[in-house]
């Protein structure tokens, strides 16, 4: 570092860098000559800006800058990223159309990139041999029968104690007399709150594998690349995940298992820490700014080999990652689609895979048509697994037209007689029924009878759910809710307003009215709002202290109840009827989880589905290859995914008319722009036109190759007050 003729300092070498708070673009920094070793892309340093001394990661290092004035220099290296979350960024920014400085924001949690620190507890341990204090305890006894008190509980705990522990059996002045007098000793030590799994579990012994589960475990730890596990619900997937976890934990190698937030429960938490002897950290939405802090630092320096979580997990900074696991891969929870960036974690795994050399392994009964694709094309190595692990068949399947069920019994009932009679015989033989539902509430709507209208959100654009239990009306999108009207608020004609669309509470309400004896329990978004829900509700049910478990589709992931021998899936018409060519692989997807709730022990299964349209394909398909041949000709047809590459393009704002009118021009310069291979769809409003008093507005694209519109999107900005958000291949070109 030395001083040019003004008295400015000059640097051998400059870093543009990407600070995580305040500044909205990269700034360069003068590199000192004794970090100049110490730093290179991915490096985490602290630097200066306006009086504060902020994050920041390197981006770039380079001899010359363009900053014609004083350059301020990097004040402290701190740790740096793994080169390949780096690469991975670079990557994700044209992809994605997203600046590198957002997507490092994704990579990295919120906790790490604020001043977080360490947490530190005094800790209590003893200075003289346990005989000493022994002889010492026995003299103050009589004495200062206080710090014999203390001495009593360090002899009980030879190697030591936190201060708030014995604070809670003592007062403080015969400690400090203690510490003072040589006998014990205090120091500050780090405490770990990351959420690890270190209680004891009865350990269990690898499975043997049948055939087909050996030749995909064998696939997996002995060929690189990516890879589907294309099995039957039971087929005994998790089984091979934990013995390939093993395999490479047996390498010196990390993993990162990727599930569905929803599975993310005791019982999946279990498995894992029953069979591998090692740390694992939980990664998942309810965890404190400490807790992620503290995994991420014992993630980055290889303390923890095994990571599992939800779709944020992939930017895990395992050391020496040899496996990526994603369960459940078609999951939509995968996708980010309320901000940029809007990936899509099991792509971002596939790719990690390849930078660094580490085994893809995709999980599913169903998997997303985009990745049977590219397993049938050969570009994933396909791994099929027909039939269950255990001795138990695949349930028997009946569909009941509710057209002609309503018609029979002159009246409405969300359940048929024939699946009445059923639970009712579960009941009688002691065996369990599992009952799906994917909407919760008392009633989805209020409608008149009047004028035909619902009764709406103000704010957004979706009629209200009814709670009996608050007798409320209330919004599943903002939260807003109000009493029930007794006039309609659009006719105002009084008397004419009824309840429709039973929802997971009069579903429950109208069983316990038939069958008062029958226990149940609910599992829905209201049933598992607070910390460790899930598992209590999973936890009395798989006990047998419920007969019947009446739920939306967080019942319907990896879930193994072996009581449970009956399925009822009241209705999935709603998903099917959803504007989206996605909607009929959407239902199969999810009747298909669901159904594989029944007879996964040793008692047989059977599945009830009712539905107004029993000659849907989604329905009526008996297997996922003839369901996937029927629609991959419908998709190839339109030239949709995976055939092609889809984009949307969502504008919002405060007012309508600016987003109509900005939207059109938007068309317009696509048009311009992109190649006549590509097909510009006019713009629409989206399924939900306003959210939170905030119009939304989409514009859909489908070409051969994403590059080009994420090009076009990387160099658009809407004019204020708008936002726009970009969404490359979307899980939703609807809502």
């Amino acid at each position: 570092m030395e001083h040019d003729q003004e008295g400015a300092l000059s640097f051998q070498a400059y870093a543009t860098v990407a600070i995580d708070q305040r500044a909205t673009r990269p700034l360069d920094y003068g590199i000192p000559q004794d970090l100049l070793s110490n730093i290179e892309q991915g490096t985490r340093v602290l630097v200066p800006l306006r009086s504060q001394l902020l994050k920041a990661t390197v981006l770039h290092v380079r001899k010359r800058t363009a900053i014609k004035g004083k350059v301020q220099p990097i004040k402290e290296v701190l740790e740096s990223l793994p080169k390949e979350l780096m690469e991975l960024a670079r990557w994700m920014a044209r992809y994605y159309a997203t600046p590198e400085r957002k997507i490092l924001q994704s990579i990295m949690p919120a906790s790490v990139r604020k001043n977080t620190k360490p947490k530190e507890q005094l800790f209590i341990k003893r200075a003289k041999s346990l005989t000493e204090l022994t002889e010492l305890c026995k003299e103050l006894r009589e004495k200062k029968p206080q710090q014999a008190l203390v001495l009593d509980e360090v002899l009980v705990n030879p190697k030591g104690m936190f201060l708030s522990q014995l604070l809670e059996k003592v007062s403080r002045s015969p400690i400090d007399s203690l510490i003072k007098s040589g006998a014990l000793t205090c120091q500050k030590v780090h405490v770990d709150r990351s959420e690890l799994l270190d209680e004891e579990f009865f350990q269990t012994r690898p499975k043997t594998l049948n055939d087909e589960q050996a030749a995909a475990l064998k696939g997996i730890t002995e060929n690189s690349g990516t890879h589907l596990i294309y099995g039957v619900t039971g087929s005994g997937k998790t089984e091979i995940y934990l013995q390939a976890i093993q395999h490479y934990l047996d390498k010196g190698m990390g993993t990162i298992l990727l599930v569905p937030e929803i599975a993310l429960t005791a019982q999946t938490i279990e498995r894992l820490k029953s069979r591998l002897q090692c740390r694992i950290a939980i990664l998942h939405h309810r965890l404190s700014d400490g807790e992620r802090y503290d995994a991420w630092h014992r993630i980055r320096s290889g303390e923890i080999p095994v990571v599992v979580g939800a779709r944020s997990a992939i930017f895990s900074p395992v050391k020496n990652l040899g496996l990526i696991i994603v369960d459940e891969e078609q999951e939509s929870s995968y996708k980010q689609s309320d901000e940029m960036p809007c990936y899509h974690a099991r792509d971002i795994a596939i790719l990690r895979g390849k930078l660094t050399g580490a085994t893809v392994a995709l999980g599913s009964a169903t998997p997303a048509f985009e990745t049977y694709t590219n397993a049938l094309s050969g570009k994933y190595q396909l791994h099929k697994l027909t039939r269950r692990a255990t001795k138990s068949s695949l349930p028997k399947m009946t569909i009941v037209d509710m057209k002609i069920e309503r018609e029979r019994l002159k009246n409405y009932s969300p359940f048929s007689e024939l699946l009445l009679s059923k639970i009712n015989d579960r009941c009688a033989k002691g065996e369990q029924t599992i009952l799906f539902l994917n909407r919760r509430g008392t009633y989805s709507t209020q409608l008149c009878g009047s004028c035909g209208e619902n009764v709406s959100c103000k704010h957004c654009d979706v009629t209200m759910t009814f709670h009996r239990k608050e007798n409320l009306l209330c919004c599943h999108l903002c939260g807003a809710n109000m009493r029930p009207p007794t006039a309609c608020p659009s006719c105002k004609s009084h008397d004419t307003l009824k309840f429709r669309g039973p929802g997971t509470q009069q579903i429950e309400q109208n069983l316990l009215a038939v069958y008062p004896e029958i226990r149940t329990l609910r599992m829905d978004a209201d049933t598992t709002r607070h910390k460790g829900a899930h598992d209590k509700l999973f936890k009395q049910f798989r006990s047998g202290k419920a007969d019947v478990l009446i739920g939306t589709q967080m019942i319907a992931k990896g879930l193994h109840f072996p009581s449970v021998t009956l399925v009822g899936i009241l209705s999935v018409d709603g998903t099917l009827n959803i504007p989206d060519f996605r909607s009929h692989e959407y239902a199969y997807q999810l009747l298909t989880q669901v159904a594989g709730r029944s007879g996964r022990a040793d008692l047989p299964g059977e599945v009830v589905i009712q539905t107004n349209v029993p000659d849907n394909l989604a329905i009526t398909a008996t297997d996922f290859d003839a369901f996937y041949k029927e629609e991959i000709a419908s998709r190839q047809f339109f030239d949709y995914p995976p055939h092609s590459h889809m984009a949307r393009f969502i504008l919002s704002g405060p007012e309508e008319e600016p987003l109509r009118t900005y939207s059109t021009k938007l068309q317009t310069a696509l048009a311009n722009q992109l190649p006549s291979t590509y097909t510009i769809f006019p713009p629409q409003p989206c399924g939900y036109a306003r959210i939170k008093d905030t119009f939304r507005y989409h514009i859909l694209v489908k070409g051969p190759s994403p590059f080009p519109i994420s090009d076009f999107a990387a160099r658009l900005s809407a004019p204020r007050p708008m936002k726009l958000l970009y969404d490359i291949n979307p899980t939703s070109t609807y809502f």
